[in-house]
């Protein structure tokens, strides 16, 4: 179970309404109206490292594809490795959900 500042009363607040999206159209009219274009680019941005680090691409190649900084990248591979499982269970999900995708 999360910690910190993962048991705050507004990020907790936030989860919920995230699981309240019914379909991409909605998350995307969320998304615009509760992110800066910069934040939601740094999210896109890291679940896109996720992903290719998950494929066992390597820093470099990760950093072209994406323009992540090795900062980002690093702290991504830390979080697949000893974070709390929230990419590795996304992206499993979405593994499920797109068995042909090889992008």
């Amino acid at each position: 179970m999360p910690n910190g500042i993962m048991q705050d009363e507004q990020v907790r607040a936030l989860a919920q309404a995230m699981l309240l999206l019914s379909d991409e159209d909605e998350a995307l009219r969320f998304f615009e109206d509760i992110f800066t274009i910069h934040e939601l680019q740094a999210v896109a941005q890291r679940l896109a490292v996720a992903r290719l680090l998950r494929k066992k691409v390597t820093y470099q190649e990760i950093a072209e594809k994406t323009g992540a900084s090795t900062a980002t990248i690093s702290r991504v591979n830390r979080c697949l490795s000893y974070g709390a499982g929230g990419y590795q269970s996304i992206l499993t999900k979405a593994d499920r959900e797109e068995p042909g995708d090889e992008g």
